[in-house]
């Protein structure tokens, strides 16, 4: 066995994280350029989003696919494009999958309107309903199939088989979480408001590593355990991206930006929590001693 792969074999989940983040910042940072970071949060306020885009989610896919086979060879990139269409599942699933983020933003913006119109969902507001759904629609189908690949087709099941389901969802969320960190950071200026930079930069970062990103990523870690579907979880991920373009607010911005991140976070953890008792402790299970692809 060569040094490389033996160190590979040796720190599977670290090798994952550090190949990711190389590749989706590094044709992220190509994409974007030196000019200042982008104009606007939307993928309607800078042209330079769709590239972003591409650039972020090559690391997710490719990272997971490389290491796939280099660990498990044929027999393992076969397995892991047939959990890819593995459907077959309970009907039920396929509702926490496609509802659950949509129902918790939309209750937590139509709660947090009550205080201020600002929190109306952007759907509700916008004269361009029409491109809204179509972008949102197209940029979280895009997120889900070649994220997923890598954070519940590798990252998961590898983790799952040194740790307790909790445990996994919250070691991948944070990292999923801190890969998001970069983007956040490039449209900082645009979505402050009238926070300084420092503060608003600050707020995010605490936000992503505590907040809606990290639990969601544990209600996808229970989803897989009961599925054992890439598929779902794919769709899963894609209800939850297409939910924030569709849903969040025009032009969100400031205090309000970060109210509402929270609040969302709260939210999520309460359905996280509300899991956990549903499945009367089963997510915090041994480790599951099986391959990881």
């Amino acid at each position: 066995m060569s040094t490389r792969k033996w160190f590979v074999t040796r720190h599977p989940v670290a090798v994952y994280f550090a190949t990711t983040f190389a590749i989706s910042w590094g044709a992220a940072a190509a994409a974007i350029g030196g000019s200042g970071g982008m104009r606007g949060t939307t993928p309607g306020s800078d042209p330079r989003f769709a590239y972003a885009l591409i650039g972020m989610l090559a690391g997710p896919s490719a990272a997971g696919i490389l290491l796939t086979a280099l660990l498990y060879g044929r027999k393992g990139v076969r397995e892991l494009f047939a959990r890819m269409r593995a459907w077959r599942v309970g009907v039920e699933w396929y509702a926490v999958a496609l509802l659950t983020a949509p129902l918790v933003m939309l209750a937590t913006l139509l709660a947090l309107s009550v205080a201020s119109p600002a929190f109306l969902p952007g759907i509700f507001t916008s004269d361009h309903k029409t491109s809204i759904l179509l972008v949102g629609a197209a940029v979280g189908l895009s997120a889900g199939i070649f994220e997923e690949v890598g954070w519940t087709g590798f990252a998961i099941p590898t983790v799952r088989r040194r740790h307790h389901l909790a445990a996994t969802g919250l070691m991948v969320g944070i990292w999923w979480s801190a890969w998001h960190l970069l983007p956040n950071m490039w449209s900082s200026r645009a979505a402050a408001g009238e926070l300084t930079l420092s503060t608003y930069i600050a707020s995010t970062a605490f936000g992503l590593f505590v907040g809606y990103l990290t639990a969601f990523r544990i209600l996808m870690a229970w989803v897989y355990e009961h599925t054992q579907s890439v598929f779902v979880a794919m769709l899963m991920h894609a209800s939850f991206t297409a939910s924030l373009l569709i849903l969040n607010p025009e032009g969100l911005s400031g205090m309000h930006l970060v109210v509402y991140s929270f609040a969302l976070a709260a939210a999520v953890w309460i359905v996280v929590t509300a899991a956990v008792i549903a499945s009367r402790g089963r997510p915090l299970r041994e480790p599951v001693r099986r391959r990881a692809a």
